[in-house]
């Protein structure tokens, strides 16, 4: 009697390493190479360290020079941060192989126009990659990028915008964000 059970094929999904012990073990070799991977947990939990390992990693390791956009942290702040892992943030940075940028985002100013625009953003990554070649990205963190925006059907049409935009230029990325409640 033949089987009624379906074929299942494996395809390889090309991956980039990120240098963490054991994370790349167990995801069969790193992250997705040219695509978005979000990293969710609560706070504290180490989701922007993870995300600097990555990126220092990348530079470092792999040499693909990386670019953080971080919506919640100053450059300084982050650098005292990752210092704790023996990296010098400050020094990939004069070697252009990373480059690290605070955007400040006011809810405020979004809540009172009314207007949700990522075109800004878009120019100042595609800026920040070009200047150093990045291959890799970190966005840190999604919900301080999105924080004035309530209307949950364009949070997630600006969310696929974001994505698509960073895949379309084959960039590997890792955008960090809040855990949502427990369903």
């Amino acid at each position: 009697m033949p089987s009624t059970r379906p074929k299942v094929i494996h395809t390889s999904l090309a991956k980039v390493p990120t240098g963490i012990q054991g994370l790349d073990e167990v995801t069969g070799g790193g992250v997705p190479k040219g695509r978005v991977t979000l990293v969710c947990g609560g706070a504290g939990c180490g989701k922007s360290l993870l995300a600097m390992e990555f990126l220092v990693h990348g530079a470092v390791r792999y040499g693909e020079p990386g670019v953080c956009m971080d919506f919640e942290e100053t450059e300084e702040k982050l650098a005292s941060n990752v210092a704790s892992l023996g990296f010098d943030l400050r020094a990939l940075a004069r070697r252009k192989k990373l480059l690290v940028d605070h955007v400040s985002i006011e809810r405020n100013q979004i809540a009172e126009t009314g207007e949700y625009n990522l075109e800004g953003l878009f120019i100042r990554l595609a800026h920040a990659v070009k200047t150093i070649k990045a291959k890799r990205v970190v966005l840190d963190s999604i919900e301080a990028l999105f924080s004035g925006l309530a209307d949950t059907a364009m949070l997630r049409a600006e969310l696929r915008r974001l994505f698509r935009w960073l895949e379309d230029r084959k960039l590997t990325a890792i955008v960090t964000g809040e855990a949502g409640p427990a369903r």
